[in-house]
């Protein structure tokens, strides 16, 4: 004969119990109601089908910055000589082109140039500026013609943003996000990663500030460690274990959801859709690599005849 679990247990004098855990049912809901990243739309990464998703097509001006963050990717590559020379990563007809994902954009003079090529090259396509917003004036911003921006800011105050960028851009940073915010025919983001230790306090007050600043969205993004920057993240003083936490990084989220529309990477957030509420509530994402790698193809998009450059 067999028995159901609560059979079973009253049967051997135990009062059957489902395990409940509040908070777990809390983060649960929060991730139910989150919309997609703005920016994350149309992304290969919300497919879970998709066994090898790829990031958008991005155009890459530059691998320098004047930023030197404690915790970026960009500098990694440099670094190791990995990051990707100038040019278009993408294919024909995307419907999304990043400028770009590595270095600082506006360091560059072809900024508004390949700006406007890509807009006459590619008419359909939704165009995101990726940008630390330090060197976005007014009279650059009335020459660019984005869809999406997206400006970083991981603290709120002058001192705190001078240890992670190890530059003294704060108050410069802050006007981009006012110009931008300002704007009503484009939609504004401040992008911000999550490092307990460095910054988890920050998190609300950035989402207040940005918010203040008329900014659309929060998109918040879990820390990748790369190796070569171990030594400066322990120094800062990050918690690495907590930086493995997906409930770290959601109660955080909730916090600046007080302030902000905040939202976290897509193909995150299309995995944790799927998880049950006490799977959310303990799993932990170990997002540590060597070198960060463009899994896209450059292509040379001169020889379109449409091309002005």
């Amino acid at each position: 004969m067999r028995f159901t679990w609560e059979e079973f247990a009253r049967k051997m004098g135990v009062e059957p119990r489902i395990l409940e855990n509040r908070e777990a049912r809390l983060l649960k809901r929060f991730v139910d109601e989150m919309l997609y990243p703005s920016h994350c739309q149309h992304c290969q990464g919300l497919d879970l089908n998709n066994p090898n998703p790829v990031h958008h097509p991005s155009y890459e001006l530059t691998p320098a910055c004047n930023h030197d963050c404690i915790f970026c990717y960009s500098n990694v590559a440099v670094k190791l000589g990995k990051a990707p020379k100038p040019g278009y990563y993408g294919w024909d007809n995307p419907k999304v082109i990043t400028v770009s994902q590595y270095g600082e954009p506006l360091l560059s003079k072809r900024i508004v140039e390949v700006n406007r090529m890509l807009r006459e090259r590619f008419p359909e396509a939704r165009l995101d500026l990726q940008t630390n917003g330090s060197l976005l004036t007014e009279e650059l911003w009335s020459k660019l013609d984005f869809d999406i921006v997206m400006i970083s800011l991981d603290a709120s105050t002058r001192e705190k943003h001078l240890k992670i960028t190890n530059a003294d851009t704060f108050d410069a940073v802050v006007n981009a996000l006012k110009i931008v915010g300002s704007d009503e025919s484009v939609r504004s983001v401040v992008r911000t990663v999550f490092m307990p230790g460095i910054n988890d306090e920050e998190i609300p007050r950035i989402a207040e500030l940005a918010s203040s600043l008329g900014i659309d969205e929060m998109h918040l993004q879990p820390l990748t460690v790369h190796e070569l920057n171990v030594e400066r993240l322990k120094k800062a003083g990050l918690d690495f274990e907590r930086a493995e936490s997906v409930r770290e990084l959601l109660k955080a989220a909730m916090e600046a959801k007080k302030y902000i529309d905040v939202r976290i990477s897509g193909c995150l957030l299309a995995q944790f859709k799927r998880m049950d509420a006490l799977t959310l509530f303990s799993v932990r994402r170990v997002a540590r690599e060597v070198a960060p790698i463009v899994k896209r193809k450059r292509e040379d998009i001169k020889k379109d005849k449409t091309s002005n450059v």
